[in-house]
């Protein structure tokens, strides 16, 4: 038995409810009352699935020595400087994987993401 609540899990009841309701308005507040919905369903799958950890989790072998939290900022200074190219062995798949976790997160249901699944 969890002893608090989430903020996931009070995220993920407020968009149900605004979804809930949303047939009970009209017009400019049905209209809000939606993405309101569709912000917090966002946010919930970004407190849930943590695509920034999975991105960082990604470049791991090719940033062994750098912490999961500097990551992602050093594979791109890497990138900018030209130290890292599309040759690199590695890079193109944890590229991938973070754009993989970031679409699952703002677009679940993306074409281009069901792609890059049944790739994976």
């Amino acid at each position: 038995m969890r002893s608090r609540i989430e903020a996931a899990d009070l995220v993920e009841a407020a968009a149900a409810f605004l979804k809930e309701v949303e047939s009970e308005l009209s017009g400019r507040m049905a209209f809000h009352a939606k993405v309101a919905a569709n912000a917090l369903a966002i946010a919930f799958r970004e407190l849930r699935e943590r695509p920034g950890e999975v991105e960082a989790q990604a470049l791991g072998a090719l940033l062994p020595d750098v912490p999961l939290n500097e990551r992602v900022a050093a594979a791109c200074a890497r990138i900018r400087s030209g130290a890292w190219r599309v040759e690199t062995p590695g890079l193109l798949d944890a590229l991938e994987a973070g754009v993989a976790a970031r679409l699952a997160v703002d677009n679940p249901r993306f074409p281009t993401l069901q792609h890059l699944n049944r790739h994976s």
